[in-house]
């Protein structure tokens, strides 16, 4: 087979490739793990009737007291959409991707986390339905959902580190 013929067909199967990946994306086929913007996280939140609040009232991820989507992950979105739906209870975000928050895999930062406000509603869902861990020193007190998604009390808020899209 000539150097042509071969370059021809790997260009081929590369559009096709890109194509197919393309329609997944287009059609919703995309990995749950998928970070999207601050527009379209605040969209879905919006429409979840999920409140957020920010202590500096902006959304730029490189300050501190602003709270940003940017760079979460969808099934960060759709994990607390999902508690909403299933506690029943107002939900207000107090932190998302923006700076200022520990370092590590598994973070805001990387679009796994989110802090929420406490609230008598939230407490009591938890406390009723999640598995009690314990008490994690310089954390909080800590509760594990059935989908392995961990939820910790830390003070003034809730801290929630969304593996899954479930709750």
């Amino acid at each position: 087979m000539s150097t042509t013929r071969t370059t021809l067909r790997r260009r081929a199967v590369t559009l096709l490739v890109t194509a197919l990946a393309a329609l997944g994306v287009t059609l919703g086929f995309a990995s749950p793990a998928l970070a999207i913007t601050h527009s379209s996280a605040a969209s879905q939140l919006s429409a979840a009737g999920i409140s957020w609040t920010s202590s500096g009232n902006c959304s730029d991820r490189y300050t501190a007291t602003c709270t940003s989507f940017d760079g979460i992950r969808q099934a960060t979105i759709d994990g607390i959409i999902t508690f909403k739906r299933v506690s029943g209870c107002a939900i207000t975000i107090t932190a998302g991707t923006e700076v200022g928050h520990a370092d590590g895999a598994y973070s805001h930062w990387t679009g796994y986390k989110l802090d929420i406000g406490l609230t008598t509603c939230v407490q009591n869902y938890i406390s009723a339905h999640f598995a009690y861990v314990g008490y994690i020193p310089g954390f909080g007190y800590q509760y594990r959902s059935a989908s392995g998604n961990l939820y910790t009390k830390e003070g003034n808020h809730w801290d929630i580190l969304y593996y899954t899209c479930g709750c």
